[in-house]
């Protein structure tokens, strides 16, 4: 594997983490509470790389150092299906996400204090008709409560309801990984 410098990640997220130390990258967490809103007007899939682009423009950086953001959503047509609120929330958008096909959404902005690079990873998945009493039981054990669309693919709803997928796996877990490979090696070589 190439050697990459170490890196700044600001997310809070245990699958982003994960998925990025298997992949053998060298990093810190470093968190800041931004604004996550965006215009109404704004298409569904433009919304993750503005919000990452906005969460990397809120740090002050050192001049060699390297922060990454990223933000995912989960979107039918236009519609955002974002974190849900509470156990009502997430049994409407898992009613939504049911016998359809939705895109996961993942934003990535790679910036230093000389330059930024921004790209998008986008996923189709296709789920089964979910039954009320699959999407009770899956919101009551897993109170997916932390997830954008209300689900994890990597967790049992995951197992029973996906039916296809197109694209990056380790996307709809929490970061495109073998994009930002090739990302942050194309940003090192600016």
């Amino acid at each position: 594997m190439r050697s990459f410098p170490p890196f700044s990640l600001a997310s809070k997220s245990p699958r982003r983490q994960e998925l990025l130390k298997t992949a053998g990258f060298d990093f810190q967490v470093r968190t800041k509470e931004v604004d996550e809103s965006f215009p109404e007007t704004m298409p569904a899939g433009e919304v993750p790389v503005y919000l990452a682009q906005k969460k990397a423009r809120a740090f002050a950086l050192e001049p060699a150092e390297i922060i990454v953001t990223g933000d995912t959503v989960v979107a039918i047509g236009d519609s955002i299906l974002n974190k849900p609120e509470d156990a009502a929330d997430a049994k409407r958008m898992l009613r939504l996400l049911s016998g359809t096909e939705h895109q996961v959404i993942t934003g990535v902005c790679i910036r230093n204090a000389q330059k930024e690079k921004l790209f998008s990873a986008v996923t189709q998945v296709r789920f089964k008709e979910l039954s009320d009493a699959e999407i009770d039981f899956y919101i009551s054990a897993y109170k997916p409560y932390d997830k954008a669309g209300a689900y994890g693919i990597q967790e049992w709803i995951g197992l029973i309801a996906v039916e296809g997928i197109e694209g990056c796996y380790n996307n709809v877990v929490g970061f495109p990984v073998s994009a930002f490979y090739r990302e942050f090696e194309a940003f090192l070589a600016q």
